[in-house]
């Protein structure tokens, strides 16, 4: 135990030296303003108390995977220090965003843990994503072109990114106990058509980005566990003909790919977006202009969808590499605990969660490079959000579970 301590402490140390030198730098940056001094101190304090203190406590509780909460925190303090320079006021409500995330994700570890047989509880996790749907079709509002958002007086949140946690854990529980499910003959089917319910739900409020990240869980965790090998040629079959009506049916898929074919023909309108992050990476060169040099604010939306090109322009196209290969090593070691994990919910839900993260990461990045069409998704534990934020801790939660050596406790029965 005091050897993985002692080997826990250095990357920690070296995320303290990032965090210090990166205020530092804001600091100098924002020296004349003397109405930033108090939140500057309370940014210092805030980012590396909750960071330092949260990865010491880990390393206290889980005999699981310590380095995928260290990953996750260079993440978080990238994205914190970042939306900080974009908007101070944004900067310290995501550090309260990201204390929030850090107690559901503790709160989230111990429920996983110990709340016995959740594999079970498949049709709760369909009633509750079902109702989530329904109630934002009625009373969702809309923000950006898309109906995703619930508000409850001064509070706004994307059910959305609940849903995605209730799919993951839907999938993991059918899979997990095929065999009992299966005894009726069209039962993957009805997965397959309730997969496909919550897509054209999201299509009906224009989230396409989400639908994406649920139609690739779904076919994931369908090529690796469904035994019906024909229903993976009939969901591939739906993809193909769901795109071709998706792209015929609703003007705002033609108009994404539209933009993605050639921002350039609107570059001050509906293109700004794409053009003004292709400019802001190009401009930053290999090590950037330095914190503070940018122009984030000709990029709309720069604190949340499009922070990577921010980074990009201000701390580099090197920095910008680190953070793919941040995910890239996140997604590794979440796919090795599936391999290595015996108990078959939890190697389901360790997949998902991995899934989750390459593809979202992807999306976003992909869309703002101008590799794929922009679908509005956010950044995970980067960008500016609450309840993206929230989500990915929940989902970091379930991972650090699974990371752990549990299943002998379900053999025995425990």
């Amino acid at each position: 135990m005091l050897s993985t301590l002692r080997k826990n402490r250095r990357p920690r140390d070296l995320l303290l030296l990032f965090e210090l030198f990166s205020i530092l730098l804001l600091y100098l940056y924002n020296r004349d303003n003397e109405s930033l001094d108090s939140r500057i101190i309370y940014l210092t304090i805030g980012l590396i108390a909750i960071i330092y203190i949260s990865n010491f406590v880990l390393g206290k509780i889980t005999t699981g995977d310590n380095y995928l909460f260290l990953i996750v925190s260079m993440l978080l303090s990238i994205g914190i220090v970042t939306t900080f320079r974009i908007n101070p006021s944004l900067g310290i409500k995501q550090l309260v965003w990201a204390l929030a995330g850090i107690l559901l994700f503790y709160l989230t570890y111990f429920l996983v843990k110990y709340i016995k047989n959740m594999d079970r509880f498949v049709n709760l996790y369909t009633a509750l994503a079902i109702l989530l749907f329904v109630v934002t079709l009625i009373f969702g509002a809309i923000e950006y072109g898309a109906k995703n958002w619930l508000e409850l007086g001064s509070i706004k949140f994307q059910p959305t990114e609940l849903t995605k946690i209730l799919v993951m854990f839907i999938l993991a529980s059918f899979y997990s106990n095929y065999d009992k499910y299966t005894k009726y003959k069209h039962t993957p089917y009805i997965i397959m058509a309730l997969m496909y319910f919550f897509i054209l739900m999201l299509f009906l409020q224009k989230d396409l980005g989400t639908a994406v990240i649920f139609l690739a869980l779904y076919v994931s965790i369908q090529f690796v566990y469904e035994k019906d090998r024909k229903s993976i040629l009939v969901n591939f079959g739906l993809i193909i003909l769901g795109s071709l009506l998706g792209y015929f049916l609703f003007g705002h898929v033609r108009n994404r790919i539209s933009i993605w074919q050639d921002p350039w023909k609107d570059a001050y309108g509906i293109g700004k977006q794409i053009v003004q992050s292709m400019f802001a990476i190009a401009e930053g060169g290999f090590f950037g202009s330095g914190i503070g040099f940018g122009y984030p604010n000709l990029i709309p939306v720069s604190y949340s969808d499009f922070i990577f090109p921010v980074i990009c322009e201000e701390m580099g196209i090197f920095t910008g590499i680190g953070i793919i290969m941040l995910y890239i090593i996140l997604v590794y070691r979440g796919i090795k605990i599936a391999l290595e994990q015996e108990y078959i919910f939890y190697r389901i839900l360790a997949l998902c969660v991995s899934i989750l993260f390459s593809i979202q990461a992807f999306i976003n990045i992909g869309g703002v490079i101008k590799l794929i069409p922009m679908t509005g998704l956010t950044l995970p534990f980067v960008s500016y959000g609450g309840s993206s934020m929230l989500s990915s801790f929940i989902a970091l939660g379930i991972l650090q579970v699974t990371s752990e050596d549990l299943s002998f406790k379900y053999e025995k029965g425990e």
